[in-house]
């Protein structure tokens, strides 16, 4: 029987990427799977009757539940997300504070996303003064931390933040609000708010898994090719070496 000889080279190169690409596979199964929770989890909590204001708090898990609002927004200190697009068009989302006349509490309510073309120029929009009924529901954070741009910095309002963490945000403007975003359903004060779920869906992260895998089986199969090639050279070469060898010894004689 062949010896299977790989080589040396061959062997540490798998030992490193075998377990890499495998690790990588299970890992994008994994984050599909959340992501299918996920999307799951959004779908129920959006069928679901909408809650007043004043429950948020008490809620244990507020994630996408819908809520209903009455009152108005804080023209006067608005955050602008900044690295928004839509279609290729860059732009902003707005979120204001809102101040619920029925439960008292403030909160920070994204009103969609706009165009700013021209950074040249403030991105243009509006705020209604009267008090308002709204739909919207709680979009938890993934932990992003609050950032304004360098030119954002001191007391001019409103601030391009690159995220937001509204633990950080209400001490800034002395309130002690909801700890998590709302965003607008369509309706008054909504601009577009087309927002994704998830950057990626679920197909997205099997589809990565099944390239690690598809990876991880090539790189083990020309791994067991050379093994296997190499020891059949040296068995040809062996037994041309037992050849030339034989036919020596055979001129020797004659």
């Amino acid at each position: 029987m062949n010896r299977f000889r790989p080589g040396i080279a061959p062997t540490l190169v798998v030992l490193a990427l075998l377990p890499l690409f495998v690790s990588l596979g299970l890992w994008q199964l994994s984050r599909g799977e959340e992501k299918r929770v996920m999307l799951a989890h959004y779908a129920e909590r959006r069928t679901a009757p909408a809650i007043s204001a004043e429950r948020l708090p008490a809620t244990a898990d507020p994630a996408y539940r819908r809520v209903q609002l009455r009152g108005t927004f804080d023209p006067e200190h608005s955050l602008l997300l900044d690295n928004s697009t839509r279609e290729g068009r860059v732009g902003v989302e707005l979120i204001q504070p809102f101040h619920d006349q029925v439960s008292g509490l403030w909160l920070m309510v994204n009103r969609g996303w706009l165009p700013w073309p021209d950074r040249r120029t403030p991105p243009v929009f509006d705020t209604p003064a009267q008090p308002l009924n709204l739909d919207a529901w709680v979009y938890v954070s993934p932990g992003a931390t609050f950032q304004l741009h360098p030119d954002a910095q001191g007391d001019a309002w409103p601030k391009l933040v690159t995220a937001v963490d509204l633990s950080k945000v209400w001490p800034i403007l002395g309130h002690d609000g909801f700890v998590h975003e709302l965003r607008l359903e369509p309706g008054p004060a909504a601009y577009r708010v087309d927002w994704p779920v998830v950057a990626m869906g679920p197909e997205k992260h099997l589809g990565y898994a099944v390239q690690w895998f598809a990876m991880a089986t090539a790189l083990l199969g020309l791994y067991l090719y050379l093994g296997w090639s190499h020891a059949k050279g040296d068995k040809n070469n062996k037994n041309k070496e037992n050849t030339h060898g034989n036919g020596h010894e055979s001129n020797q004689h004659v």
